[in-house]
């Protein structure tokens, strides 16, 4: 009797599933296919927000998108629940997870992790200090706004609501960047964790550190609002490998996380290919696994990466009219696509090439060198075939640590989109401190010692640079309160000529450092980056506004003033500030 009525409620169940599935199913479709649909979706988001949504274009083809997206998910929970080998998928996953999970001594993470929360805290004390609205924090802070939607990130928008606990963003730093030192720290210790199979020094804690303070992620520590998300999409990308053991759950935790990268930070869309591929080439050096062993690991990371980019990229990207503002996720075209990669390719040598300075080239050659000498001394594999794998491994790892942005036809280069190299540098430096000679340790820390306070310049830089900038800001606002004593209220339209440059320190400083100058704002002038000049027009309630629709500079107008650090022409309701030295 209770098994009949076992029977009878599962099939009720399984019903309630179907009828909702097609009702599901018919509804995305009719999203897909009836633009009316669409626009009324689009009006009603307006109503419930109180405004007019704009970029509607972009909004249409979204839908779409999510529309299929939602149709993939309904099918997929369908198979899960529904079908006898769906069933015994799940169940097999749930008992991998467990397996991975009760395996794993987590009490042993939180001392190195602690310890290495409070290297990246110490590393990131003088950018905090420093107190510095970095670009398009200034519009954050001013305007409240969000917008990572716009570029499909939108576990960074759920999560920037729940730390700043409103719709509406305000500064709360240090707190986001707090939350980025810990994240950093988790990524080290299980980076570590993975390299050193199961084994965490706190040697090789310490040579993790060019995963956060590298160079490149330092400008992501640099920006107020989005640093914790930067820094969970590089944890994203370690976290699965927790799970390598076991297939099914590698590849499920693989794509899950995947899609959390894609939806936090693109720019880390080549981390997860580094581990796996060092680590399948770690096992084969090493004679720990078979060759059917190793090509299998690789081949399950190879499958959820591109499961999870193509599950990203036409189910949950967002179309928007953004795209190509300054940079853009289109694809190079098929006869292009060689060529363009290897354009790309070249780019981004040649910008690493010019950031880091001589002494840091050297000690990544060097260390490069040691690297190679412990896999052909430690190995189990042929020396002549040891060494000329290791040789590749290097070049390989170089060359992933870029990620997807090879494939686009104008990715970005800006400091922030390259720190998968900081994690290409950590993968090297983890490796070949492990039981290796003393001496490979001290340089791989002196090197490392160079990027910790490379940190500190950094930070100072950009609170001389914020001073230098608000000195030259207060010369102007004087000049314009001269000029312009009766105009209350009123908006001054305005364009700018030239940049302030940067302060005299920093000048220093690029010597030594050339990367400086792609990491510090000037903060003043017009570069064609409106985050260069929204500092000055916004922050100091002057009632200025930028005007497109003229080019000043052909416009014959009379020198008003004519000093040390600016020359300003104006009609008498407009100016235009021409920036000196």
């Amino acid at each position: 009797m209770a098994q009949h009525q076992h029977n009878r409620i599962s099939s009720i169940s399984r019903w309630i599933i179907i009828i909702l599935s097609l009702l599901g199913i018919l509804t995305c479709l009719a999203v897909f296919i009836v633009p009316q649909v669409r626009l009324m979706i689009i009006d009603f988001m307006g109503q419930m927000i109180g405004r007019d949504i704009v970029l509607i274009q972009g909004w249409l083809k979204t839908l779409q998108t999510y529309a299929l997206g939602g149709i993939f998910l309904i099918l997929s929970i369908d198979f899960f629940i529904l079908t006898k080998t769906g069933r015994q998928i799940v169940n097999d996953v749930k008992s991998e997870l467990k397996e991975c999970l009760s395996s794993i001594d987590f009490h042993s993470f939180i001392k190195p992790t602690m310890f290495m929360a409070g290297i990246y805290l110490l590393g990131a004390f003088s950018i905090i200090r420093a107190n510095f609205l970095y670009m398009d924090d200034i519009g954050h802070a001013l305007e409240g706004y969000r917008g990572w939607y716009n570029w499909s990130r939108y576990v960074t928008e759920l999560l920037a609501i729940i730390i700043h606990a409103d719709f509406k963003l305000s500064d709360i730093s240090p707190l986001p960047q707090l939350i980025a030192c810990l994240m950093l720290a988790i990524s080290s210790v299980l980076l570590v964790y993975t390299i050193g199979r199961g084994k965490i020094t706190y040697i090789g804690l310490l040579a993790s550190i060019p995963l956060g303070l590298s160079p490149y992620f330092l400008e992501c520590l640099s920006y107020k609002f989005d640093a914790p998300y930067m820094a969970i999409s590089i944890l994203a990308s370690i976290v699965p490998f927790l799970f390598v053991t076991r297939r099914k759950a590698f590849f499920l935790v693989s794509v899950i996380s995947l899609l959390i990268m894609c939806m936090t930070y693109q720019a880390a869309s080549g981390i997860y290919m580094l581990v796996a591929v060092f680590i399948s080439y770690n096992d084969w050096n090493s004679r720990l696994k078979t060759n059917r062993e190793n090509f299998s690991l690789l081949g399950f990371a190879v499958l959820s990466f591109f499961v999870a980019m193509l599950l990203f990229k036409f189910l949950l990207t967002r179309s928007t009219d953004l795209d190509g503002f300054y940079v853009s996720t289109a694809i190079h075209p098929l006869p292009h696509l060689l060529s363009g990669i290897w354009l790309n390719l070249v780019k981004y040598i040649t910008v690493i090439n010019n950031d880091l300075s001589f002494l840091w080239k050297a000690g990544i050659i060097l260390i490069c060198i040691l690297f190679i000498i412990k896999t052909v001394n430690t190995g189990k594999q042929p020396k002549i075939l040891s060494l000329v794998i290791s040789v590749l491994l290097i070049v390989l790892l170089f060359i992933v640590s870029y990620g997807v942005y090879y494939l686009f036809a104008t990715p970005l280069f800006h400091p922030r989109a390259l720190y998968g190299f900081g994690v290409f540098l950590s993968i090297l430096f983890v490796y070949t401190v492990y039981d290796f000679k003393r001496i490979a340790s001290i340089i791989v820390l002196a090197f490392n010692w160079s990027m910790f306070v490379f940190a500190f310049t950094y930070g100072n830089a950009l609170a001389d640079q914020g001073r230098y900038a608000d000195f030259r800001i207060g010369i102007i606002m004087q000049d314009i309160n001269k000029l312009y004593p009766d105009r209350n209220d009123e908006s001054l339209p305005y364009q700018l000529k030239n940049t302030i440059d940067f302060a005299p320190t920093i000048g220093n400083i690029a010597k030594h450092y050339p990367i400086i100058e792609r990491l510090v704002p000037r903060r003043l002038g017009f570069t064609g980056n409106d985050w260069e000049f929204r500092y000055f027009q916004d922050y100091f309630n002057g009632h200025l506004y930028f005007d497109y629709s003229a080019d000043y500079n052909t416009l014959e107008w009379p020198i008003i003033i004519d000093s040390y650090y600016q020359t300003i022409k104006s009609d008498g309701k407009r100016c235009y500030i021409i920036l000196k030295h």
